[in-house]
């Protein structure tokens, strides 16, 4: 089988921002918890340092300034360091049983920013609700 390749990773939870109507993102689920007190006071600091980290290191995209509904990925063929830099994010997300999942993709949808690590997409709306298919089982 060939080595799948993919151009753009997201790591995001279950739960679906306000704005997008998407899975929040790492960051906005590290947040979270630092605001509602959940972490503890060591656990907060040391999220803290590394968003302090990626806000140095990380071009913020003027959409998420502007609090637009975009879709931010880490760009894989550049993303080594910033992988190894979120690693200490996902140990925390693991330690207070927040669930996280490694999207990857070629089509992250409409890029409206790119930079060297990242791309922002635009939200267009793909999220749709179908009634669900009848069963295909047979009956009992």
């Amino acid at each position: 089988m060939p080595e799948l390749r993919y151009k753009y990773v997201r790591i995001q939870g279950k739960e679906l921002a306000a704005n997008t109507m998407h899975a929040k993102g790492v960051f906005s689920m590290c947040w979270q918890l630092v605001q509602k007190n959940i972490m503890s006071e060591e656990d907060a600091g040391l999220f803290k340092e590394i968003d302090s980290w990626f806000a140095e290191n990380l071009p913020w995209p003027p959409h998420c300034k502007a609090q637009e509904p975009v879709i931010c990925w880490f760009k894989t063929e550049n993303s080594k360091e910033m992988m190894k830099m979120i690693r200490p994010a996902l140990w925390l997300l693991e330690q207070y049983d927040q669930p996280y999942y490694l999207v990857y993709t070629n089509t992250p949808g409409e890029i409206v920013y790119e930079d060297k690590y990242q791309v922002a997409t635009k939200v267009d709306g793909f999220l749709q609700i179908e009634e669900t298919q009848p069963s295909w089982s047979p009956e009992d």
